[in-house]
């Protein structure tokens, strides 16, 4: 049923693309004095009746361009613009033919616009100036109330996924400013969100930098992008935001809101939500454009789940959550800059788990079946402060102390049973588990930069400091049995006081030296790192006279203290130019670990003697280049030299036994890891024919990997320690292609093509035996976007994934898995106060196990009906309207095979209410046309 109508509607899409014809305007942009080729102008061709964008590219290296497109009109205009030049405008006849070669085109230089001063005039919907890449918000025609995200979508080279994440020219944006400052932290998600399109101006794509970064003259990180909103100045100040609350079946709610009051430099904004259908809040109708919806969580290996980079508790099964926040940016003066933000989220999570785990051995595989349930509820708390004062015009400050205070409680219960290949019962366990958790943390940055000269040189001075404490309380009741001819029962009522507690200080210093001006820069650094940890875990046992927890369990109790410390200098080269980004460094790292245990008995006396220190010295190096062939194709690589001294737990000697059928031991003497990376990637963007063509490939070689070196007997208790290994790699790469058909002033098609790929090698033990296992993964995928603007967009999407895993040993069977994923989003928009969403997403696992749901059908539906002039909206929503939401999952290592299903948010209908204001510039004003700078 879903394949069918999938297949409709994208013949539908095709049999509607017959109306328009194909036109073409070649021509070469020149300066009219000089006769030199001018790239990067950008040419637009927009309608004579409201100048609506109809076609636009950008000129190439030669000055020459070519535009083509469709459209049904007879005549338009030519709009060309050029940062330093006069603008050039031409009325086109496309009467006679649809292909015109205008040949030279010269423009005339412009005096007046390199001593800034304002020219009144049409702004290009794209303008390249050296390393920013700006759109004009006006030139993109969006629904409207439509919102940043919204807008970036239409923006050529953009791309925002599900989840909210943008990427330019298939570069991710890790930053968003709003008049070159952060908003609401670091959460890009507020902003693109939240602002509305009607407030912004223009859109700026800039390589991401620090502000340090940005005051010393530095290049920024070319493979992240950093996006500035620029707002007039007309249009800052003022109050906006949005209200928003919604009822539904099965007790579901949510609730949300957000204020900004904006004063020029002054900024203010306020937030607050709450709700029980798994999302972080403002997640339906028009606020879902705001903070994202069920789809934008990230769960993490834990079962907590984030958004934008915040957690939002425990669990991945029913969440109540609630946040609240708040936000503050100003100016004091030209020379000091000031934010402060605070954030709550909290969370009540339910989850119950069934899991079929096969555990694969050299001469024997035990199936251990387990279900288990959780209660957790968590309260978390973040402050963050930022100050940076430029005491002149060459020395800046900056200053970035952090505070997070996070509170609760986890109630765990289950049980499993694990079983031979025979079927014979080797053990079985019981346990109820209450946990009672406080965290502190404290982090201060502190960066002094200081420039000299006119040639790019500077020295700067950082340094960070982090406090970290947790303290914790966990009750544990368990029964374990193990059969056999060793039988035992493993009886356990016990509580465990912890106490960990993390102090660590880094400084840097850095030199940077000029060789070439503002070109060739010698640089040395020096940092130092000092971290002290101490581990706490006193382990009681339950005195049923007494009915206390008071005898202490010294072989189960540990105080262990450790140090690391590390001095690493370091020497470089860089080289910047226009085209051209080069830098080399290399490293010495001397690394000292100290660790010992404290522990005494009651007389005072050491219970274990752990006392041991390991030196660990090693080079490291990095090297990147970054190569701009054209405006539309660069390549950037990097290779990359590490070592990673050992965690102190694996080094420690230390008996853990607190899980009485899993003991693990340190080994003292393992080796530091050491790894070669390489990286590349080539992206390009072709402003002519709308395509973009994007990819990265990585490949890491390892050697001394610390993995576990475990022991299995024939009751399935295992015991682990650890050991190095050679030969360990890891390889990835992903390749996208997109091409936007613009098939006339309304209709556009946009293709989607991708393909990822992953080969990784592992090396491990089972009972003293070597093996490699080499896993690779292949996943293609197709998407379609086909857009009729006011009217419908539809967007299908087919991916399928291939994993197979092989080993070098004969005791072990291969694994072959495939999952097939296709989606299909639908949204109408006519009449115009009404939209009408689908997402419907349909996963096939046939490799699950029996008894775990292979397939299902997760269908999304909402109704939103606009009114009060587009300020109101009331929305019908549907979640999993074919109740069939699952979420089945097998997992493949090279030690066990694993089945899960867990809980998951069943069926429901809401209907909310959301309401926006805006006091923002003058009221009635309406610039002219949209083209107003």
């Amino acid at each position: 049923m879903i394949n069918r109508y999938l297949v409709a509607l994208v013949l539908g899409m095709f049999s509607l693309c017959t109306f328009s014809q194909d036109f073409k305007i070649t021509g070469k942009l020149i300066d009219k004095e000089q006769q030199f080729p001018l790239e990067a102008a950008t040419v637009v061709l927009e309608t004579l009746q409201d100048s609506t964008v109809i076609s636009y590219t950008i000129s190439d290296r030669n000055g020459e361009f070519e535009l083509s497109g469709k459209s049904n009109l007879q005549k338009a205009n030519l709009f060309v613009t050029f940062v330093g030049y006069q603008s050039y405008e031409q009325q086109i006849d496309f009467s006679k033919t649809r292909e015109i070669n205008l040949e030279d085109i010269p423009l005339e230089f412009q005096v007046e616009s390199l001593v800034d001063v304002v020219v009144k005039g049409r702004a290009a919907p794209v303008v390249i100036k050296q390393d920013t890449l700006e759109f004009n918000a006006a030139s993109f025609k969006t629904k409207p109330d439509a919102t940043l995200e919204d807008l970036l979508k239409e923006l050529p080279g953009a791309e925002v996924d599900e989840d909210g994440q943008i990427r330019i020219n298939g570069k991710p944006v890790s930053n968003i400013l709003v008049n070159g400052k952060p908003f609401f932290s670091d959460d890009p998600t507020i902003a693109t969100r939240n602002l509305t399109k009607e407030l912004i101006n223009k859109i700026q794509v800039v390589d991401t930098k620090t502000e340090s970064e940005e005051f010393a003259g530095e290049e920024g990180d070319s493979e992240n992008k950093t996006i500035n909103i620029t707002i007039d100045e007309d249009k800052n100040k003022g109050l906006f935001g949005r209200v928003a609350a919604g009822g539904g079946t099965d007790d579901r709610f949510e609730f949300a809101g957000i204020g900004n009051y904006f004063d020029n430099d002054l900024r203010l904004s306020v937030l607050g939500s709450g709700n029980n259908i798994n999302s972080p809040g403002f997640s339906f109708g028009e606020i879902e454009k705001m903070f994202g919806n069920a789809s934008y969580i990230s769960v993490s290996s834990n079962g907590g789940f984030n958004v934008g980079g915040r957690s939002f508790g425990m669990g991945e099964g029913i969440v109540n959550s609630r946040n609240a926040g708040m936000n503050f940016a100003n100016d004091f003066g030209e020379a000091i800059e000031t934010s402060a933000d605070y954030f709550y989220s909290g969370a009540n999570t339910f989850n119950e788990t069934d899991r079929v785990r096969e555990n694969i051995l050299p001469d024997n595989r035990f199936t251990s079946v387990s279900n288990s349930r959780t209660d957790s509820n968590t309260d978390n708390h973040t402050a963050n402060l930022r100050f940076q004062a430029e005491i002149d015009s060459t020395f800046m400050v900056e200053y970035r102390p952090s505070l997070n205070y996070t509170v609760g409680t986890n109630s765990t219960s289950g049980s499993s049973v694990t079983t031979n290949e025979a079927g014979d019962l080797v053990n079985d366990s019981d346990y109820d588990n209450f946990n009672d958790r406080t965290t502190r943390n404290f982090s201060n940055s502190l960066t002094a930069t200081k420039r000299y000269g006119d040639k790019g040189g500077f020295i700067r001075i950082n340094g960070d400091l982090q406090l970290d404490e947790t303290e914790s309380t966990d009750f544990t009741n368990s029964e374990t049995n193990v059969y056999g001819t060793d039988a035992s029962q493993i009886l356990r009522n016990q509580r465990t006081n912890g106490d960990n507690n993390t102090d660590g200080i880094t400084t840097n210093v850095k030199w940077r030296i000029p060789l070439i001006s503002k070109k060739l820069f010698l640089e040395t650094e020096y940092e130092f790192k000092n971290e002290n940890r101490t581990n706490t875990q006193l382990v009681y046992d339950f005195d049923a006279t007494t009915q206390t927890y008071n005898q202490l369990i010294t072989p189960q109790s540990t105080d262990f203290e450790s140090t690391n410390r590390s001095h690493k200098p370091q020497l470089g080269v860089t080289y910047n130019s226009k085209k051209l980004r080069a830098s080399v460094n290399a490293a010495y790292v001397a690394r000292k670990l100290t660790g010992e245990d404290l522990l005494t008995d009651e007389t005072g006396n050491r219970v274990r003697d752990i006392d041991f220190e390991n030196n660990f010295d090693a080079l490291e190096a990095m090297a990147r280049l970054n190569y701009n062939f054209t405006q539309k194709l660069s390549l950037w690589s990097a290779y990359r030299l590490s070592n990673n001294a050992p965690d102190i737990r694996q080094l420690s000697p230390y008996l853990d036994v607190s899980d009485p059928i899993n003991t693990i031991q340190g080994n003292p003497n393992l080796s530091p890891t050491n790894s070669h990376g390489l990286n590349m990637g080539i992206n390009n963007y072709d402003w002519e024919t709308r395509s973009g063509l994007y990819s990265y490939f990585g490949f890491t070689f390892t050697n001394d990997q610390v993995v576990n070196l475990t022991t299995v007997d024939d009751n399935f208790v295992r015991a682990t320690t650890f050991t190095n290994v050679d030969g360990v790699y890891n390889g990835y790469g992903n390749l996208g292609y997109n091409k936007d058909f613009k098939l006339d002033s309304l209709r556009t098609l946009k293709v989607e093509v991708g393909m990822s790929g992953s080969i990784n090698r592992f090396v491990n033990f089972f009972n003293a035996d070597q093996y490699a296992s080499i896993t690779k993964s292949l996943g293609p995928s197709l998407g379609l976007r086909f857009t009729w603007t006011d009217w419908f967009e539809i967007r299908p999407e087919y991916r399928i994934s291939f994993n197979e895993t092989t080993f070098n040993r004969d005791f072990f069977d291969g694994q072959d898995f495939t999952q097939h994923n296709a989606r299909l989003r639908t949204t109408t928009y006519f009449p115009k106060w009404l939209t009408w969403e689908n997402d419907i997403r349909y996963t096939y696992n046939p490799n699950v196990g029996t008894g775990f749901q292979r397939d299902a059908v997760f269908w999304n539906t909402s109704l939103a009906y606009s009114f009060l002039n587009d300020k109101a909206l009331a929305t019908f929503k549907v979640y999993d309207l074919l109740n069939q939401n699952t979420n089945s999952r097998r997992t493949a290592t090279q030690s066990y095979i694993e089945d899960v299903q867990s809980t998951v948010l069943q069926q429901y209908f809401m209907l909310s209410f959301s309401y926006k204001f805006n006091t923002l510039g003058k009221k009635g004003e309406v610039r002219e046309n949209g083209w107003w700078d």
